[in-house]
Formats: structure tokens, C-alpha cells, sequence
């Protein structure tokens, strides 16, 4: 599992992209007319928003109290310092969690069966390979260290114990979670955009299509610009 995780870590940041793909595909229905009658698109919109937006939420979180400076190095795991202020002495690997959520929440709105059955369990193997490499590497470099840490921090599920006295304790760097997530968010916000038209067949599909994206493309190179001129920085 180790030598997978490590193999699959190279290309982690495209994970996302791709999976996020798949989502286009042709799939049975997740929630099906015959079982949920009337109003029955109504159940993937509801639950799947609410499972991909606590994701984001988990996300941003993580990101404005307290990030990992370097999680790799020439496509390697690697780790400057052991994290575990923030969200980090909630769960141990929060971002996964997020991303998990996420994609979770947006295959649930695309009311995809194949996806929510199948993509996401080979994305869940994937994740728990490249989480045992880089338990690996944080065992080797920090030791006692980091197995004191993972025996008050659960790998997975969050602990909700002392998390209002986390929020309170430390300052939420906005800026950070602006521009480290601007990238995520336009793809993130474009799928769902995308999913709820066609979900809804709303009028002028192409139109609202064009719309979304140009208003969130517009977003996106805003913040680009400022990141690459300096003008906004953490």
C-alpha cells in the first residue's frame, strides 16, 4: 500500500480534476423517480450541496488556521514540521477529508449511481494509500513525535472536542484561503454550476452555462493577478 500511495502522491493534485470529470459521465440515477416520486430531484440537490459545501467548509478551515508549508517535494512526500494545531488536532489528515466530502457531495448532485458506488471507493482506496505513505515518511523523520500525535488524533474522522476552543484560539487567515483555494474553488463552483443545469434542465442551458463560467472565470483571474503581482499576499 505504501509503494502505491507513494506512486499515486505524484499526482494527487490531479485527482481532483479528473475525478471531477468522471462526473460527466452517463450513470443510472442515484435517486430514482420510481422510489422517490415526485420532487425527486430535489433529494440530490439538497444533500449533495450540503455534503460538498461541509466539505469546502473543513477545507477552508484547515487552510486559514493553521497549513502544512511543504506536503511534498519533487512529487515526494515530505514535510518541513509536524502539524497538529488548527483542524490538525481534529483529524489528522482534514484536507483528505474535505476533498472526500467534496467529491461525495458533487456526485451526489449529479444523482450519479456509478459514480457515488464506484468512483468514490477507488477514490477512497487511493486516499487511504497516499495517507499510509505519508505516515510512513512522518514516522521516519519525527518518530515518538508523531506516534504521540496519532494517539490523541483520529486519521480520518474529525473529534469535535475543543474545537470551538480551536476557532477561538487562533486567527483565520482569509487571505490564505483565498489564495491557496482559488484554483479549487473555480473548478469546485463551475462543476456544480454545471451539474444543477443539467440536472434541472433549466431554460437556456448554454446561456446560463456561459454566465457561470465567465463570472467565475472572471473571479479566477482576478485573484490570479493579484497572487502573481504580489499586490495580495498572506
Amino acid at each position: 500500500m505504501i509503494q502505491i500511495g507513494n506512486f499515486f502522491f505524484k499526482y494527487r493534485n490531479l485527482l481532483f480534476i479528473l475525478l471531477y470529470g468522471l462526473l460527466f459521465l452517463p450513470s443510472p440515477e442515484l435517486f430514482t423517480e420510481n422510489i422517490f416520486h415526485a420532487g425527486y430531484k430535489t433529494w440530490p440537490l439538497v444533500i449533495g450541496l450540503f455534503v460538498t459545501i461541509l466539505g469546502q467548509a473543513i477545507r477552508g478551515a484547515t487552510i486559514g488556521l493553521a497549513y502544512i508549508v511543504r506536503g511534498g517535494k519533487d512529487k515526494k512526500v515530505y514535510a518541513e514540521h509536524l502539524v497538529s494545531t488548527g483542524i490538525f488536532s481534529h483529524c489528522r489528515n482534514p484536507l483528505y477529508v474535505g476533498n472526500i466530502l467534496m467529491l461525495l457531495g458533487v456526485g451526489i448532485l449529479a444523482n450519479a449511481l456509478i459514480y457515488v458506488a464506484i468512483i468514490m471507493p477507488l477514490f477512497l482506496f487511493i486516499y487511504q494509500a497516499i495517507v499510509l505513505a505519508e505516515e510512513h515518511f512522518l514516522r521516519g523523520k519525527f518518530g515518538a513525535d508523531f506516534d504521540a500525535y496519532c494517539s490523541k488524533v483520529n486519521r480520518w474522522i474529525p473529534s469535535l472536542k475543543g474545537i470551538g476552543a480551536t476557532f477561538s484560539s487562533m486567527e483565520f487567515n482569509w487571505k490564505r484561503w483565498v489564495l491557496k483555494e482559488y484554483t479549487t474553488q473555480f473548478i469546485w463552483l463551475a462543476g456544480i454550476a454545471l451539474l444543477i443545469i443539467r440536472l434541472y434542465q433549466i431554460e437556456d442551458v448554454w446561456t446560463n452555462c456561459v454566465y457561470s463560467i465567465v463570472i467565475l472565470a472572471i473571479g479566477y483571474a482576478i485573484v490570479r493577478y493579484l497572487k502573481k503581482s504580489g499586490k495580495m499576499t498572506e
